[in-house]
């Protein structure tokens, strides 16, 4: 089922190994296009705009974007309580791992009298993306509040698809997350237009204000991405969404079963998913094959999973040791990293590039989906390589303050003056002298 690639006896340049990986192909310049109309009729139109796309795309035309607090309470009320217990347990890991992402501010005194501050200050307003196509995701609601409720976010807005089944509102488990959270504020919007709602706001079909926000974060599906691309200007991001991925790096050691479940529960996410083996044995390379034809074929979801694993975003590299594997998976910088191997610990801490690292065999890439504590909103398409998943520090900027008083600043006058004459800025240079006139 998986292609498979022999690099053993020579493991390629990086610059081989990009061009030979497999890796699903989003063009989301292609759609920019598409979205842009989109995007332009939601800030000239407002929320006639965005009604008039939703109900296109969704088949649905909600009495008004934000949704009334009784219809969050009555979904919580509603929800499962199996399914409740279990959010509340991600959402208790997952506010113990974030709040020691914290940062402080640090003050240093470059000189007696002049020092540098760097204050941390929170995004003041952010949107929140939950999707809603395929499959409905709660725990993007847990892994987007809570690192922003970390960070002290005062303002906080989650957009999720109307669904015509639920009366136009997002899913009643989206619902209840936001509400186990603390979150007042939801909008029923998906798609495109969402994310130029939230980046240029609008009067609800009530009259009442829907503020635009500073930032946008959460994933999506390439028209989200697009719009978020041709947004970015106007709002920060957290990142450039692509279909989720998965890598494990495996020897004879792995369990031939687990490797191939695992494989199998990204692939279930949508036909473009990537599942990719890594792997010094070809002995468990056939043995995992033989388990994903078995496991495939019980699944709910198994044309979806067998098109995913099929693909050309999927496959096996054979490779001559594990050594080898790693530099394989740092040139992938995979979106989720397993490491099935003996001696994992040590093989994970030789790992540069991934959103994510998995060891071992009872640490699960769902493990980290769910109730791990980790963050699941990581980077994918190779960009694990220069960002990092969503985390307290997304939510947070860095302000230089400087203070300096009269003697430090004219012990360095003239090495300021200096510099700026050297840069041919001499009035940089008459910014200092003029506050020490001769």
């Amino acid at each position: 089922m998986l292609t498979r690639t022999d690099l053993r006896g020579r493991v390629p340049s990086t610059v081989e190994l990009r061009a030979t990986l497999p890796r699903a192909e989003t063009d989301v310049e292609h759609v920019l296009h598409q979205v842009r109309p989109v995007i332009e009729a939601v800030r000239d139109r407002g929320v006639d705009g965005v009604l008039e796309f939703t109900e296109r795309f969704d088949g649905v035309r909600p009495d008004r974007i934000r949704v009334p607090a009784e219809a969050r309470r009555e979904a919580l009320a509603g929800l499962d309580p199996q399914v409740r217990a279990a959010l509340e347990e991600s959402i208790r890991r997952a506010r113990a791992v974030h709040a020691d992402q914290r940062r402080t501010d640090t003050t240093t005194q470059v000189v007696p009298g002049g020092t540098v501050t760097e204050r941390w200050v929170p995004v003041a307003r952010v949107g929140l993306y939950a999707p809603g196509g395929l499959a409905v995701y709660p725990s993007s609601v847990v892994m987007n509040v809570v690192p922003a409720q970390a960070a002290g976010v005062e303002s906080l807005v989650v957009c999720s698809p109307p669904q015509a089944e639920c009366g136009g509102l997002p899913h009643p488990t989206i619902l209840a997350a936001a509400e186990l959270l603390g979150v007042d504020e939801v909008w029923a919007v998906g798609g495109a237009q969402a994310v130029a709602l939230l980046a240029h706001g609008a009067a609800d079909t009530d009259g009442a204000e829907l503020a635009p926000v500073d930032m946008v974060t959460g994933p999506g599906n390439v028209y989200v991405t697009a719009a978020k691309r041709h947004l970015r200007s106007l709002i920060g991001i957290d990142s450039e969404a692509g279909p989720t991925e998965i890598a494990v790096l495996a020897d004879a050691t792995a369990d031939p079963a687990h490797v191939a479940a695992d494989l199998i529960s990204q692939a279930e996410h949508d036909t473009l998913a990537a599942s990719v083996l890594v792997t010094s044995s070809p002995e468990l390379a056939e043995a995992v094959d033989a388990e994903l034809e078995r496991q495939v074929a019980a699944t709910k979801h198994q044309e979806r999973i067998r098109t995913a694993l099929s693909g050309r975003q999927s496959g096996c590299i054979l490779v001559s040791s594990i050594d080898d594997g790693v530099r394989v998976v740092d040139a992938y910088a995979a979106e989720h990293l397993e490491i099935q191997t003996a001696d994992a610990e040590a093989v994970a801490a030789g790992v540069r590039n991934a959103g994510a690292i998995f060891v071992g065999p009872y640490a699960p890439v769902s493990l980290g989906d769910y109730c791990a504590g980790s963050n699941h909103v990581l980077p994918t398409g190779g960009c694990a390589r220069h960002s990092s998943g969503l985390s307290v520090q997304s939510f947070l900027r860095g302000i230089h303050v400087i203070s300096y008083d009269e003697r430090a600043l004219r012990e360095v006058a003239d090495q300021v003056v200096a510099l700026a004459d050297a840069e041919d800025l001499p009035a940089h240079g008459q910014a200092v002298t003029a506050r020490f006139p001769r």
